[in-house]
């Protein structure tokens, strides 16, 4: 990192080392996904808003807004397994995830288009993850495969993704409950 980033953001490059950079320092595959990963999900959010705005929501409803429970327990699983999980423990909890949001964007693409008249360009968010979470999935499958050695790291793994189903299910369930 040059200079300019301290002078963007006031911060030294060094505090711009994420933890999960540098636990996953002495891994390299894993480094190296955590970093295109860390690049791709920079524009989420403001995909995200583009659709809001889309569907009716106003500039100050971001503003204001708050995280729902539901939301703030699946980031804070989504923290524990990146910071404090076993790495094929973090890769099946994104692999369910990641595979789930794949079905919803396909939806989310189809009746927003059907049912709202949205354009592609309001939709982006949708089509991104359809595409871009099915080699998230297949590369997250590929690196649980390649680290998995024991008998309590498969049930790691396996709760992990079990955990995040139902977490997923439930930010859905809390979603429809608090805007439907």
């Amino acid at each position: 990192m040059n200079g300019s980033v301290q002078a963007q953001s006031g911060r030294s490059p060094a505090s711009n080392v994420s933890p999960v950079f540098l636990k996953n320092a002495h891994e390299p595959a894993m480094f190296d996904y955590f970093t295109e990963q860390f690049t791709e999900e920079q524009s989420h959010p403001d995909l995200a808003k583009r659709f809001g705005l889309a569907i009716g929501l106003k500039e100050e409803d971001f503003s204001e807004a708050t995280q729902m429970f539901e939301c703030q327990i699946h980031s804070a699983r989504t923290v524990y397994n990146t910071l404090m999980g076993y790495a094929p423990q973090n890769r099946a909890s994104a692999l369910t995830s990641e595979s789930m949001v794949c079905r919803y964007s396909e939806e989310f693409l189809n009746a927003g288009r059907k049912h709202y008249g949205l354009s592609d360009r309001d939709l982006t968010f949708f089509s991104v993850h359809m595409i871009a979470d099915q080699d998230h999935t297949a590369r997250s499958a590929e690196l649980i495969a390649k680290m998995v050695k024991t008998p309590r790291e498969e049930r790691l793994v396996r709760e992990s993704a079990q955990y995040m189903v139902r977490i997923k299910l439930g930010k859905f369930e809390g979603l429809y409950r608090e805007y439907a």
